[in-house]
C-alpha cells in the first residue's frame, strides 16, 4: 500500500515545488538504489555540487552505461549493473568508452513483441559524454581508478550558436493560434466538444507563454496562491531556486480573470498540493507537463497549418516570445533578464533570427505577373 505524503512546510516555497523536487530526489535515490556502492561517494558529490535535475540527467546516463557494460559490452559477467565491480572499471580504457558513444548513436531494444530503434543526436551524445566525463574524473580524483581516460575521449562536433534555424511563431501565425483558441476555428468536432469546457483556460495558458517565455515546468507549477491581483503580479520559481516575480500586462490579467472567474472550478481535485493548482484537467487535477505540451502543440498546428502531430512544442512558445520583443526592439539584456537566460549570448541567439528578413526579401521576387499585381 503506497503511503500518502504529507509536507511540513516552512519555507516560502509552495506545497507543490517541494513535493516535485522530492520526486526528482526519489527519482535519484531510486537509480543510486541499482548501481554499484563504489560510487556512493560520486552520488554524495552529486548530490551536493549539482542541481537535482542535473543530477538526475547524469545519473540516467550512468544507468544506461551501466546497462550497456552488463548487456552489450563483453567487459563483465556481471548479470546486473549493481554487481559489476571496480576491477571491471580498472580496466576500462578510452577507446571503451568511445565504442559505447558509437553504440547509443542507433541501437536497438528487443521485448517479445516488438522492436525499438532508438537513436541519439548529438547534443544528446554530448551529454552521455559529459555524464561519463565527470564520472570518470571523480573515480580518478578519489583514486578509485588508476588513470584519468577523460582526454581519449572522442570529441563531439555540435552546431555552433546560429547554425541551427531557431523555430517560432510569426506574428500572423501567432494571431491565427489566438482566433483557433478564442473561437474554435479548424477544430475538429471532437476537439471542439472539449474546447466548449476549456477555452479560457487554453487561452490563457498560450498568452501567458507568449507574453512571458515561461518555461513548461514553471507553468505547469503555478498556483492560484502565485498571483496578487491587486498588485498586478505573480510569482514563478525558476531553475536553481530562484523566485521571479512577474508583472501582468492586460492581456494576461483579462485571459487569467476570465478563466478564474468563468471557467475554473471552485474546488480542485487531487491531493493537498494540487488544490491550489492554477490550471486543472476537467477531473480537477493539476494539469501535467504531457496535457499541456500536447495543448500547445494543437493550437500550434493550426497556425502554421500543417499536421497535429508538426505543432510546435511550450519551448517554441518561448522562442515566440524572445523573437518578437527583440523584434520589437527591446534590450537583448532586459529580454535575457525576463526569459531568465543564464548568459545574453543565448538570448542574442533569437536577434539574430532572420526568417522574417528572407520573407521580406523574397516577397519582392515574384516572377509571375498575377503575382506581382497581388
Amino acid at each position: 500500500m503506497k503511503k500518502t505524503i504529507r509536507v511540513r512546510n516552512k519555507s516560502d516555497k509552495p506545497d507543490n515545488i517541494i513535493l516535485k523536487e522530492q520526486g526528482i530526489i526519489e527519482k535519484c535515490e531510486e537509480i543510486e538504489s541499482e548501481l554499484p556502492t563504489f560510487l556512493r561517494g560520486f552520488f554524495a558529490y552529486l548530490k551536493g555540487n549539482v542541481l537535482p535535475m542535473t543530477r538526475l540527467a547524469y545519473l540516467r546516463d550512468v544507468r544506461f552505461f551501466f546497462a550497456y557494460l552488463v548487456e552489450e559490452s563483453g567487459l563483465t559477467e556481471a548479470k546486473r549493473a549493481r554487481d559489476v565491480g571496480l576491477g571491471v572499471f580498472q580496466g576500462i580504457k578510452a577507446v571503451d568508452v568511445n565504442i559505447f558513444l558509437d553504440y547509443c548513436r542507433r541501437y536497438k531494444v528487443e521485448t517479445d513483441s516488438a522492436v525499438t530503434i532508438l537513436s541519439n543526436d548529438k547534443k544528446a551524445l554530448a551529454r552521455k559524454r559529459s555524464s561519463l566525463s565527470v564520472l570518470f574524473k571523480f573515480l580518478y580524483r578519489d583514486e578509485l581508478v588508476p588513470r584519468n581516460i577523460t582526454d581519449g575521449f572522442d570529441p563531439i562536433r555540435l552546431p555552433k550558436p546560429g547554425e541551427k534555424e531557431i523555430k517560432a511563431l510569426q506574428d500572423d501565425e501567432v494571431m491565427r493560434m489566438l482566433d483557433a483558441v478564442s473561437t474554435g476555428a479548424a477544430l475538429t468536432e471532437k476537439e471542439r466538444a472539449y474546447w466548449e469546457k476549456t477555452r479560457r483556460r487554453d487561452k490563457a495558458i498560450l498568452v501567458l507563454f507568449l507574453t512571458y517565455g515561461l518555461r513548461l515546468s514553471e507553468l505547469q507549477q503555478l498556483n492560484l496562491s502565485s498571483f496578487n491581483f491587486g498588485r498586478g503580479e505573480f510569482k514563478i520559481y525558476r531553475k536553481r531556486g530562484k523566485e521571479t516575480d512577474m508583472p501582468l500586462n492586460k492581456s494576461a490579467l483579462k485571459a487569467l480573470k476570465e478563466y478564474i472567474d468563468e471557467e475554473r472550478p471552485h474546488e480542485a481535485k487531487g491531493g493537498e498540493a494540487d488544490r491550489d493548482a492554477l490550471f486543472l484537467s476537467l477531473r480537477g487535477g493539476r494539469l501535467t507537463e504531457r496535457q499541456i505540451r500536447e495543448l500547445v502543440k494543437k493550437y500550434t498546428s493550426i497556425a502554421l497549418e500543417t499536421s497535429r502531430g508538426a505543432g510546435y512544442s511550450p519551448h517554441k512558445l518561448r522562442a515566440t516570445a524572445a523573437t518578437s520583443l527583440i523584434g520589437r526592439g527591446n534590450s537583448i539584456f532586459d529580454v535575457a533578464a525576463l526569459l531568465d537566460h543564464d548568459n545574453v549570448t543565448t538570448t542574442q541567439l533569437y536577434a539574430a533570427h532572420k526568417k522574417n528578413v528572407r520573407r521580406d526579401l523574397v516577397s519582392g521576387m515574384e516572377w509571375e505577373t498575377e503575382f506581382d499585381e497581388d
